[in-house]
């Protein structure tokens, strides 16, 4: 079974950077999809962004312009590059892996929690 792995979560001030990780236990090579969704306490997991097997990615309107997700196929790994990270965007982040298409066909990591706060 495919495990993922979070890390790079913590706290950081309003308009600071953080780099999200996530590092599966076997090749992603042909997984459908590498995304990054996030929960907020009280809310609903969310999706951020999604990096797909042919290259094209997807973001939510939310984090446009200042998050951006690289998957590295050779690594096994997705990254979440976050900028000017805002106070709402505090929520535990989580990877998921998608393996086909079909809804349900994933796994998700652990998650990792980024606190955005002065």
């Amino acid at each position: 079974q495919v495990q993922l792995v979070e890390s790079g979560g913590g706290l950081v001030q309003p308009g600071g950077s953080l780099r999200l990780y996530c590092t599966a236990s076997e090749s992603i090579f042909r997984f459908y999809a590498m995304a990054w969704y996030r929960q907020a306490p009280g809310k609903q997991r969310e999706l951020v962004a999604a990096a797909f097997s042919g290259g094209s990615t997807n973001y939510a309107d939310s984090v446009k312009g200042r998050i951006t997700i690289s998957r590295d196929n050779a690594k096994n790994t997705v990254h979440l590059q976050m900028n000017n990270l805002k106070p709402r965007d505090t929520a535990v982040y989580y990877c998921k892996a998608d393996f086909t298409a079909t809804p349900g066909s994933g796994t998700w990591g652990q998650g990792t929690q980024i606190t955005v706060s002065s």
